[in-house]
């Protein structure tokens, strides 16, 4: 198998996790190393989830402004040339309330997915940088869930409303770091938005629900088109799934598409057996 990078994307409550899971299972069974990366994993090798992005004056003022501090943030503190990052949510896990909830507020401010579009493009795609470079030297496949193509729209579409030319461009310059990786995409395919948004509101706790809610409807394309509650968030969700169909049909990496409408837990595991069979 040539196929170093496995990519599962999909709307929330498409059946990602689920998905990447199979992915991980069926691999292991035919004796294939692979590592499972989901959303939301704090190791995640190609992006960042709980880091925050400081410069050196920036990082600096921190420290003078919070010194009981100082030696908790420099110890757990990554440099990067003449920058920094700081992973807060792994000190907030490692401290716990030792690390208060108005500092951790206040390094968030600078998360990376809270920074304005261009900067955040040039971080990604150096991560992405790193890891195809560190991906070319090991045997390992790894399954990535919904950071190729999601997180790109989130911050692109979702939160700043970007001209639609500029987040595919993004996606696509994506595309070119990890095509020698000969990377797989499976897209994870769901016909009713509103049924399976319904279905993920009622399967996740209620402040998941108004965040996400919040999150599509306050900022970026959805407060520009007036879209308020959950039809405003439905109505953002099926422009981020056209913009998605749509980079999906220019990406030329290999690629499928699952339909998961009927959460059909078997034919998902044989469609993805006859997929991973042609890689």
């Amino acid at each position: 198998m040539n196929t170093k990078l496995i990519i599962i994307e999909g709307l929330p409550g498409s059946g990602k996790s689920t998905i990447a899971q199979l992915v991980s299972d069926i691999l292991a069974d035919r004796g294939i190393e692979a590592q499972l990366f989901q959303e939301g994993d704090l190791e995640h090798p190609a992006d960042y989830d709980g880091v925050s992005f400081y410069r050196q004056d920036e990082f600096n003022q921190l420290l003078s402004d919070h010194k009981g501090f100082k030696e908790m943030l420099e110890s757990r503190t990554i440099k990067c040339r003449n920058d920094f990052l700081i992973p807060y949510r792994k000190i907030k896990n490692e401290f716990g309330s030792d690390f208060p909830d108005e500092l951790l507020q206040e390094i968030f401010t600078k998360d990376i997915y809270e920074l304005p579009f261009d900067q955040n493009v040039k971080l990604i795609t150096e991560r992405w940088s790193s890891f195809n470079n560190d991906s070319l030297h090991n045997n390992s496949i790894h399954i990535f869930e919904c950071c190729f193509i999601q997180n790109p729209l989130t911050i692109g579409t979702v939160k700043y409303n970007i001209q639609k030319r500029e987040v595919i461009n993004y996606v696509l310059q994506l595309e070119d770091i990890i095509k020698p990786l000969n990377p797989l995409l499976i897209y994870i395919d769901q016909k009713d938005i509103r049924s399976t948004f319904e279905k993920v509101v009622d399967e996740r706790p209620k402040e998941w629900s108004d965040g996400f809610i919040e999150y599509y409807t306050n900022q970026g394309f959805g407060k520009m088109q007036g879209y308020h509650g959950f039809d405003g968030a439905v109505q953002v969700l099926q422009e981020r799934k056209n913009i998605e169909l749509e980079i999906f049909n220019l990406l030329e990496i290999n690629k499928r598409k699952i339909d998961n409408s009927q959460y059909n837990i078997e034919m998902c595991k044989e469609e993805i057996r006859k997929i991973l069979d042609i890689i």
